[in-house]
């Protein structure tokens, strides 16, 4: 992706899948990548509309959410961008579990039973749900892996101050309620999330992206009761595929693995993949924009125009 040059830019950053340009150092523009990262490593290779997807799906969960907590967004200049606010953010990430899955469920096997200070019951199977959502934050690591840390830990740190993290904890519960019942809507399951938090002044703001792909994982609600009583696998819309596609080829970002050779065709399938969520979740069909360097930054450049300068 180009390195643009903004009016009022004073910083750029670039992420595991976004790059960042703030501006005037209260505003952030952010462009969503054709970049997939896994086990907090970049994967080779660019899938196609994979920002677009994950902007535009971000965009109408924050609209969707709205009510609830105040968001950083103020625009989409385009498809695969972001104009929003500069929060000073928190170092945990607030992810909530309906269903025992994913890096829960890798823990559930080794026996332990307690994930970040939440006692998990026995008897679960992979997929199965909880008797109400859990709540299991993770550090949010400036370089290398995030790490789980629980209520206990964060407050004995002060990572967060405790009123703010009560706050932040109800937010994170209602975000959750909100995307099942938006999911449920279409079919679908949201089994688990994660959001990020920061703070302008004394105002918390839910920040950068919610309810994506590579936030959440999403099963199909029709059969899943039928498949979980039969000890089937659920299908599912997510990220997760990659993670397992990684895994069986001997991957998890660990010192010395190799990233495996990635094939046109199965990155074709992650796209295609992306494209079935956008359509499946929003309920509307999936339209490619494809925009010139130059378009992307006149188009960017007019927002900030019109909002903050």
């Amino acid at each position: 992706m180009a390195n643009f040059k903004f009016p009022g830019q004073t910083n750029f950053y670039s992420g595991k899948v976004r790059d960042v340009y703030t501006i005037a150092n209260t505003w952030l523009v952010m462009i969503a990548s054709n970049r997939i990262s896994a086990f907090d490593v970049i994967l080779p290779g660019p899938i196609p509309y994979k920002g677009q997807v994950l902007n535009q799906i971000a965009a109408y969960m924050l609209q969707s959410t709205a009510d609830i907590c105040p968001n950083w967004l103020a625009a989409t200049p385009t498809s695969n961008s972001a104009l929003g606010k500069k929060c000073d953010p928190f170092k945990v990430e607030m992810v909530i579990r309906g269903n025992i899955t994913g890096h829960a469920w890798r823990i559930y096997q080794t026996g332990n039973r307690n994930l970040c200070g939440v006692k998990m019951p026995e008897g679960l199977k992979e997929n199965d749900f909880f008797a109400e959502p859990i709540i299991t934050p993770s550090t949010k690591a400036t370089v290398g892996h995030d790490e789980d840390i629980s209520r206990e830990e964060i407050l004995q740190k002060a990572i967060v101050d405790e009123n703010d993290y009560g706050l932040i904890e109800k937010y994170t519960r209602s975000l959750f309620e909100r995307g099942k019942k938006i999911a449920a809507a279409q079919g679908l399951i949201l089994a688990d999330t994660k959001y990020e938090f920061g703070k302008i002044g004394d105002t918390i703001y839910l920040m950068d992206e919610i309810h994506t792909p590579d936030s959440s994982r999403y099963f199909y609600s029709g059969g899943f009761e039928i498949r979980q009583a039969a000890g089937e696998k659920q299908p599912q819309l997510s990220k997760e595929f990659v993670r397992e596609w990684l895994i069986k080829n001997n991957f998890m970002g660990k010192e010395g693995q190799l990233v495996p050779v990635m094939s046109d065709e199965w990155i074709a399938s992650i796209s295609n993949k992306y494209i079935e969520l956008y359509e499946k979740l929003i309920g509307e069909k999936f339209v490619p924009e494809a925009l010139s360097e130059e378009q992307t930054f006149e188009r960017i450049s007019a927002s900030l125009t019109e909002i903050v300068l």
